[in-house]
């Protein structure tokens, strides 16, 4: 049986995720905490946020994040791909930092507007 608290809205709840029956999920107070917990438990996933170089003396970093989230596991590899990049301005939000991690389809994109 596996614990978690519940991120989807304010309520926090406590969820119990029971392995070995299907991955039943308790605690719950609505459906989208159900999913939830069985996702927490089969697969966690998380949207990834950090920065990377600018050449910019006025904005040295830009935010980037995932545009969909990742599996955990894939977390420090995607970062340190970012390590790898220096962007040029001008940069829209939105833009593409890195196409399709891992073959996965998922992009790190700017988060912020730089001109210069």
């Amino acid at each position: 049986m596996k614990e978690y608290i519940c991120v989807v809205c304010p309520r926090g709840c406590h969820l119990s995720v029971d392995e070995e029956n299907d991955y039943a999920v308790s605690g719950n107070s609505c459906l989208r905490g159900e999913a939830y917990g069985r996702g927490e438990a089969k697969h966690p996933t998380r949207i990834v946020t950090s920065t990377v170089r600018v050449r910019s003396a006025v904005h040295p970093r830009c935010p980037v994040k995932t545009d969909k989230p990742i599996g955990k596991e894939d977390m420090g590899e995607a970062i340190r791909l970012l390590d790898e990049v220096e962007l040029i301005p001008p940069v829209r939000r939105g833009d593409i930092v890195i196409a399709s991690l891992f073959g996965s389809g998922t992009n790190f994109i700017s988060t912020r507007d730089i001109d210069e």
